[in-house]
């Protein structure tokens, strides 16, 4: 593996870390707060604070800027709407399941929806087609998945 896709699969498992953290911090923000939902109002307000801090810091270094026209409005809410599901899923499952189990679960489904996307070449995704050893890959994760949930 060249050095670079090292660095990425490095940072990915990062990125994975981060969504295993960010699971429970939440649900203990919904039990102090009450409500899941309020919970993850509550992380998304910050996370887009944040982002918007860093875009405005990324955008003033570069001198580059933001280009609104011709983008359909659906991009600009689906993302979000989407994340807003996953953030409540894992704040109301991850005290249910536990936190090993939600994400076995959550990347199982993300495996199953890459697969799917993948293979039609899905929002401009190159197509790479479904293959009997992607197949297996998939099978084998939602089995660990399982194992972690009645173990």
């Amino acid at each position: 593996m060249p050095a670079s896709s090292a660095v990425w699969a490095v940072l990915g498992i990062v990125a994975g870390g981060m969504i295993a953290l960010q699971a429970p911090v939440n649900a203990q923000l919904a039990r102090a707060l009450g409500s899941p939902v309020a919970a993850a109002a509550v992380s998304f307000t910050a996370g887009a604070a944040a982002l918007v801090v860093a875009t405005a810091v990324l955008l003033a270094s570069s001198g580059a800027a933001l280009t609104w026209r011709g983008i359909p409005p659906w991009l600009f809410v689906t993302g979000g709407c989407l994340g807003a599901i996953f953030v409540t899923c894992s704040i109301v499952l991850t005290p249910k399941l536990g936190a090993a189990a939600f994400l076995g679960f959550a990347v199982a489904g993300q495996l199953v929806a890459g697969l799917i996307l993948d293979h039609f070449g899905l929002f401009g995704l190159a197509v790479q087609e479904v293959s009997p050893a992607r197949l297996a890959g998939a099978a084998l994760l939602i089995g660990g998945a399982m194992l972690l949930r009645v173990a």
